[in-house]
């Protein structure tokens, strides 16, 4: 009973969180728990900006926002990792704006108002995202203020939400946009030259020089006599410390097997595509055939001369070369087969002007079909008929006045394909997700031979044998390296395969050779203690990689042990060159000749005209030689003088000043200067707010 006592009293405390931790987990939802810890830890965060978390969740709200954006305006879903990628850099420029710049532009005393942004949306000075919007020009291109005005009416009969998401987007990209521009012209014009300032660098930039010279380069090779020591290394990286920050990363060996077909593999999917050849040539349903027999589906894509060549240069060739036949012969590129059939060849637009009015309600389509009635007669135009259903609440006509706009078949709205092939000036009725739509094709650039090609697509895929095979020599190579960095390399010895060195591997690494999508690899890696050694990582179903840590760089400043070998050089040319310099001073001590000093020294004597202190000619030539050429006197031996290869020892044998460097000239050049400095701003700004981007850690 003593021992229970003194247990409960010095563990009651301890018993009573375990007891009640056990009772949550009965009362919460183990996700919500997780979800909950989650949203506590700054591992699942993408980031932080000027003291402000961002978590993967709300970043990824953000993400899926601008996406749905982007797919109301391309009228096409995301799907490529480039667009992904676009879409979350211009996420986090977002947020970079929102809680960095516009945050510094409002205390540096920048200001937006209320009836500026009136101006720039629906008033007399639209913004260019609004006056160069594609949804509000008119047929000829011009900007039309009027389908700003009726979009923003249109904004709250849509259930949807999209066109409030997307005119949101626009106010703030507008609302962001007049901070940059505010402070950047402020920035700008605070880098001032005046005219005397200006007046000379034309002068300066205007003389050159006519020089000989002498050169001795520096040695490459190591002087014996030239020795850095360790402190001055240190000396230099203290000195120097800022140019060695770094972010984490790892130094690793991998070893790859590629999973390729055999050539039992090839043969078969070229006696595949060879069997269903003559059903492929002969279906009257080709979209059903390839959905069952190739690895692409039929493409309702108009083809014109030359756009087939991204999946074929053979197929191109064969559509629109000179053969009468509609079925080519079998096409190998690589290991992929192909077999293209033409299917039909018209004079098609490559873009057309659409109008519509969209209905919606249960009578909708019985009124398309009367409005078409109408439109087919005599003194009704569209847009009187659009701008009476807009005016009508009881039919939902769209909120331009019936101008869509131009369209092409990749700048598409889903469900409207049908208009690039339609008659101009025709009304006819379509349905799509949105509702029932009359539609006119009012204008269409001037027609262009096109065709529909099926393409039957077989790629050779490693058989299930082939893919054991490799699999086992992966696994092989696995088990013998398992442990340690050491048995790793005894592996490689022992199995004779090659081994990939990659140093400085960052969390954003994606790719390791040719191989893209790999950031299981980079995962691994970064969880991993040095020296160890993965088990198979499976890429993109047909590469084994084994990969084995040798080395981490943790982020921060590098370490001195790190850096010591690219220090070293450093200080090794400089000492070189201090020790050449003085060495050449010595030798060519009492010689008034170039002739004679380059005897003296073992090499002749140079001739280079046209010699100028303008960063627009001269390029060529060593930095220090050219700044010390346009300092000298005429006529005078000079030097030797330590450049950055070499020891330079000359005479300027003649000037001229021309007029060849201009004050547009020099204009164009502190332009280039302000554009340069302005584009650093929000880089020195997070630099200054400690930006932490963790992104990689998630995409």
């Amino acid at each position: 009973m003593a021992v229970l006592e003194k247990i409960r009293v010095k563990f009651g405390v301890l018993i009573s969180v375990i007891i009640a931790l056990a009772l949550l987990s009965f009362i919460i939802d183990p996700t919500t728990l997780t979800s909950a810890l989650q949203s506590m830890s700054s591992k699942y965060d993408v980031g932080s900006i000027a003291g402000k978390a961002v978590s993967y969740s709300d970043f990824q709200e953000d993400v899926e926002r601008l996406t749905a954006i982007n797919e109301l305006v391309t009228g096409s879903s995301v799907r490529g990792e480039q667009q992904q990628e676009q879409i979350r850099n211009s996420a986090w420029q977002a947020l970079i704006d929102k809680y960095l710049f516009v945050k510094n532009a409002k205390a540096a005393g920048f200001a937006v108002g209320d009836a500026e942004m009136v101006s720039l949306t629906t008033g007399s000075n639209p913004s260019p995202l609004i006056a160069q919007n594609y949804s509000f020009l008119d047929e000829n291109g011009n900007f039309n203020g009027q389908a700003v005005v009726d979009f923003v009416k249109n904004i709250d009969s849509d259930a949807t939400g999209s066109l409030r998401n997307y005119w949101n987007y626009l106010q703030n990209s507008i609302y962001t946009q007049q901070f940059y521009s505010k402070y950047g012209s402020a920035f700008g014009f605070s880098s001032f030259e005046n005219p005397l300032m200006v007046r000379k660098a034309i002068e300066e930039n205007n003389v050159s020089s006519s020089v000989n010279f002498v050169t001795v380069p520096v040695a490459l090779k190591n002087d014996s006599s030239v020795v850095v020591s360790s402190d001055e290394i240190k000396k230099y990286y203290n000195k120097h410390k800022d140019f060695f920050k770094q972010k984490a990363s790892r130094d690793i060996e991998y070893v790859v097997f590629e999973v390729v077909p055999s050539d039992a593999d090839i043969v078969a999917t070229n006696d595949a595509v060879s069997a269903v050849y003559d059903e492929f040539a002969t279906t009257a349903n080709a979209k059903a055939f390839l959905l069952k027999n190739s690895d692409s589906p039929l493409s309702d894509y108009w083809y014109k001369a030359g756009e087939l060549s991204t999946t074929s240069a053979q197929i191109n060739d064969f559509a629109f070369g000179e053969s009468k036949e509609s079925v080519s012969p079998v096409i190998r590129e690589g290991n992929t087969f192909y077999v293209a059939r033409v299917l039909d060849t018209r004079m098609i637009s490559d873009s057309v002007y659409v109008k519509h009015i969209l209905l919606n309600g249960t009578d909708a389509a019985n009124v398309a079909d009367s409005l078409v009635t109408v439109l087919k007669g005599k003194g009704t135009s569209f847009s009187n008929l659009a701008a009476q259903y807009s005016a009508d609440q009881s039919s939902a006509a769209d909120g331009e006045l019936g101008n869509i706009g131009w369209m092409t078949q990749t700048y598409m709205i889903p469900g409207f394909e049908s208009v690039i092939t339609a008659d101009a000036n025709t009304p006819f009725v379509l349905k799509t997700q949105y509702g029932t739509h009359v539609v006119v094709v009012s204008q269409k650039t001037k027609p262009v031979l096109k065709k529909q090609v099926a393409i039957l697509e077989k790629e050779t895929l490693a058989s299930k044998e082939t893919y054991n095979d490799f699999y086992a020599k992966a696994n092989k190579f696995a088990t013998l390296a398992s442990g340690s960095i050491d048995n790793y390399k005894a592996a490689v010895d022992s199995m004779g395969v090659y081994s990939h060195t990659f140093n400085t591997v960052l969390e954003s690494t994606s790719s390791y050779g040719a191989v893209d999508n790999a950031k299981e690899i980079t995962r691994w890696v970064f969880e991993a203690k040095k020296g160890k050694v993965s088990n198979i990582i499976t890429v993109n179903n047909n590469f084994f990689f084994v990969a084995a840590v040798k080395d981490i760089h943790k982020e921060g400043y590098a370490t001195l042990k790190e850096v010591a070998s690219s220090i070293q050089p450093v200080l090794y040319m400089e000492k070189a060159g201090e020790k050449l310099q003085k060495d050449v001073e010595a030798k060519i001590s009492g010689l008034t000749s170039l002739d004679a000093i380059a005897e003296a020294l073992g090499t002749t004597v140079s001739t280079e005209s046209n010699v100028t202190f303008s960063s627009l000619t001269s390029q060529a030539l060593d930095p220090g030689f050219v700044g010390a050429v346009a300092a000298a006197p005429q006529g005078k031996i000079c030097g030797p003088v330590l450049g950055t290869v070499g020891v330079y020892v000359f005479e300027v044998t003649g000037r001229d000043t021309g007029a060849f460097y201009t004050e547009d000239d020099a204009k164009n050049l502190r332009a280039q200067k302000t554009q340069y400095n302005s584009q650093m701003l929000t880089s020195v700004m997070a630099n200054d707010a400690d930006v932490k981007d963790n992104r990689a850690r998630f995409f």
